[in-house]
């Protein structure tokens, strides 16, 4: 619980260190990796129990997400935040990440000489800040990307499969039967069970790799077509993104605007036909309105100010 409420504070802050600090604390690593365990025990009492535990700690800290949002969000919140940008979107290079990391918490588990490195395993996986952002998005109706927060779900895959993997070549359950402990039957169709999981999750990770990739392009592309159609007048691009295929353009300048047509149309002329355009123009004078006062001035260069006494316009130095 502890672990939610720091998470879900991380990323409403914005605040790196304190996500870290979710992931030091966060005791879901246990039941996953004892999961792995349990498959290489094949003890199914105990595969259900963790599962169990990992469940209805997923869902707790979904709620506690929920909750924070409730009290803290606005409905425009997390447009820019990069805590939650960084976790609606896995790619490849997430599971590869998760991969390596469950094979160093298995081992570290069972070897004592590296059970120092289980600190870093856990700031190294994401558990609790994923689940986190999931609540909080759904307290701003943000339900698409909600649903695309499937970075929990990869690393529990991940752990699990990297996991079971490595207490295998360990020979954890040699150990365990010299140890005169209950082993059930270790079937191949159990490590096929989890090498599938793995590979569907990888999947929509595939998709989103390369969705990635393809939008870094387009806005690659799009930014000298965007700066030259601005040169014409007094405008200047503010930034190019693209997203999902659809080339998100801020521009500042005054009046009058350039057209927007004359945009879509050089888009049109390098390649970009079947992207779509969404143009921010942000124009105008900035008006300075002191209290008392029922006058406003434009701000001209330097802030100009208005005297409530003398009504007079001055620019301080």
């Amino acid at each position: 619980m502890l672990a939610a409420v720091i998470a879900g504070a991380g990323v409403v802050g914005d605040s790196t260190a304190t996500v870290i600090g979710a992931m030091i604390v966060a005791p879901l690593m246990t039941p996953i990796l004892g999961c792995a365990l349990a498959l290489v025990l094949a003890r199914r009492r105990q595969v259900t129990r963790c599962l169990l535990l990992v469940i209805g700690g997923a869902l707790a800290v979904i709620t506690i997400g929920v909750l924070l949002g409730w009290i803290v969000s606005s409905p425009d919140a997390y447009t820019s935040n990069s805590q939650v940008s960084s976790r609606i979107s896995p790619r490849l290079i997430d599971l590869l990440a998760a991969l390596a990391t469950g094979t160093v918490g298995a081992f570290a588990l069972v070897r004592a000489d590296i059970s120092d490195t289980l600190l870093g395993v856990a700031i190294a996986i994401s558990l609790v800040p994923p689940l986190a952002v999931t609540g909080l998005l759904l307290t701003v109706h943000r339900y698409h990307d909600a649903g695309q927060s499937a970075l929990f779900a990869t690393n529990v895959a991940a752990i699990v499969a990297t996991g079971t993997v490595a207490f295998l070549c360990y020979g954890v359950r040699a150990g365990a039967e010299r140890a005169h402990m209950r082993v059930g039957q270790f079937r191949g169709r159990t490590l096929g069970a989890v090498v599938c999981v793995v590979v569907l999750v990888a999947v929509p990770l595939t998709v989103g790799t390369v969705t990635v990739a393809q939008d870094r392009s387009l806005a690659t592309d799009a930014r000298p077509v965007a700066e030259k159609w601005a040169a014409t007048g007094t405008w200047q691009i503010m930034s190019v993104e693209a997203r999902n295929g659809i080339v998100v353009i801020s521009a500042l300048g005054l009046p009058p605007q350039p057209a927007p047509t004359a945009l879509r149309t050089a888009l049109d002329d390098h390649g970009m036909r079947d992207a779509d355009l969404e143009l921010h123009l942000v124009g105008g004078r900035t008006q300075w309105c002191p209290s008392e006062t029922d006058t406003c001035t434009v701000q001209e260069g330097g802030r100009s100010c208005l005297r409530p006494d003398s009504r007079e316009v001055y620019a301080p130095p």
